[in-house]
């Protein structure tokens, strides 16, 4: 076929618009490979997210039990944290002490000896559901603890309301019901349970109506403080105060004389003529002693006379000797 004198050219075919350079890119190295555990869609990934969220959460659940523990703060929503006791020495002693408990937990094919079958048979004499558990749940209840299989489940204290007890004792004290004047303990700053359970042993022994914790830096009742209670904590009711100052002004106002307890008190303890009333005693704690704002709401600051040499009482020793000496004062009258 004639051409028309026209010469064909065969022309060289180019690049694609919008590829040029893919072929270079594929060849360049990406750097070295990642390790599995960095790797999205690699197990060992997996594996380590899990463990960084259970490392989290087992570090936050340690810090809110052991601010519970020593507060007996509520969690969210007002509800209370439990508690639990941990080892079969405690499991039974608090067994012994007869602490409220909700469930007595045991380890599937436990070791047994003289503390798990005593605990057992507390446990069923006192109507305590008995739990078969195995040892992963039971570190998880226990953040890990030493539980040597046994683990004793603590129900949230039921605190009553401060301005509601004290309205309560008084009501009944003029009504003839209670043959006391009305006798209270508040806590200013104590964060031990042992001080709180000697502190509750000592108002249910010198005839006591009532124990009040601030809600904030204080300590609540813990399985600890059950504990050294040996059982008072059953009789002595333990009321909650959301604002420490503001309950001893309405204590005031309902004709309940404040007094706090602190070696530069105004008025010695044997002295004091105040006995025979209605009466909030206030203690601080050790260390500090009473705060500024709680002794600005005291009617009179008392001290113990003690040796020049002890520098201090314990919290629970100087409230025990005060409310004997309350006690001797009434009987006496």
């Amino acid at each position: 076929m004639a051409n028309n004198g026209r010469r064909s050219v065969k022309l060289k075919k180019g690049p694609t618009v919008g590829t040029g350079g893919h072929g270079r890119k594929a060849l360049e190295g990406k750097g070295p490979t990642p390790k599995a555990e960095d790797r999205p869609y690699h197990k060992a990934y997996k594996n380590k997210q899990l463990a960084e969220r259970s490392e989290a959460k087992r570090a936050s659940g340690s810090r809110t039990t052991s601010a519970a523990a020593r507060t007996g703060r509520s969690g969210p929503k007002g509800r209370a944290t439990e508690e639990v006791v941990t080892g079969r020495n405690s499991v039974v002693e608090a067994l012994r002490a007869g602490i409220p408990a909700k469930a007595l937990h045991v380890a599937v094919r436990i070791e047994m000896d003289d503390r798990v079958k005593e605990s057992l048979k507390l446990a069923a004499e006192r109507g305590i559901p008995l739990m078969e558990t195995g040892k992963p749940e039971l570190d998880r209840m226990t953040d890990d603890a030493i539980h040597q299989g046994l683990v004793l489940q603590i129900p949230p204290y039921e605190y009553q309301d401060a301005y509601e007890l004290a309205e309560e004792t008084l009501e009944a004290w003029k009504k003839g019901h209670v043959a006391n004047a009305p006798l209270f303990v508040a806590l200013d700053g104590i964060t031990d349970p042992r001080n709180l359970g000697a502190i509750i042993r000592s108002v249910s022994a010198f005839s006591g109506h009532g124990v009040v914790v601030p809600e904030r830096r204080s300590v609540g009742v813990t399985a600890s403080a059950w504990k050294t209670s040996a059982g008072a904590a059953v009789r002595v009711p333990v009321a909650r105060a959301a604002n420490l100052n503001n309950t001893l002004k309405a204590f005031k106002n309902m004709g309940i004389f404040v007094l706090g307890l602190d070696g530069d008190g105004d008025v010695s303890l044997p002295d004091l003529a105040l006995a025979t009333e209605p009466v909030c005693l206030v203690v601080g704690s050790e260390g500090k002693g009473l705060s500024r704002l709680v002794r600005e709401n005291c009617d009179q600051i008392v001290s113990i006379p003690i040796d020049s040499a002890m520098e201090s009482l314990n919290a629970s020793m100087a409230v025990g000797i005060s409310l004997y000496e309350i006690s001797r004062q009434r009987s006496a009258k």
